[in-house]
């Protein structure tokens, strides 16, 4: 499981541009907080191989599928949510986790990872508040 300012990363497939080239269906890990992409820790160094590989030939887009086959069940397993999931359960779930950590944090009265926590929660809680808004209309 990967994490971001404290927050689980959150498994999807994405387009990523490495010069003037698009890879296309690449196996990343994005922050529900921040927005912070990253490349799947498991397809980095395929990842960094087609995408030099596709900017020396000069390809303006490429699909990452056609040259690297990782089963996605086998490289999500160990994300706590991921692209298929409703984006609202997504961020409802990201909420009541920074809530269990709030709750350590003061127990062990660490007031600089309850600030963390608070600003996560406030970020978190107004983009709940956009889902549900998006919802009723």
């Amino acid at each position: 499981m990967s994490f971001c300012c404290g927050a689980s990363m959150i498994g999807a497939k994405g387009t990523l541009k490495h010069f003037r080239t698009h890879i296309h269906n690449v196996p990343i890990t994005f922050c529900p907080v921040c927005q912070r992409v990253e490349v799947h820790h498991m397809v980095e160094n395929e990842y960094e191989v087609l995408a030099d590989f596709a900017h020396g030939d000069g390809a303006s887009e490429i699909d990452f599928q056609d040259y690297v086959d990782k089963d996605p069940k086998v490289l999500f397993e160990n994300c706590v949510n991921n692209e298929n999931e409703d984006p609202l359960d997504i961020v409802i779930s990201q909420i009541d986790m920074a809530l269990d950590l709030l709750s350590v944090a003061k127990q062990i009265d660490d007031s600089d990872w309850e600030n963390d926590l608070k600003k996560r929660l406030s970020i978190l809680s107004e983009r709940r508040t956009k889902l549900r808004q998006r919802l009723t209309s």
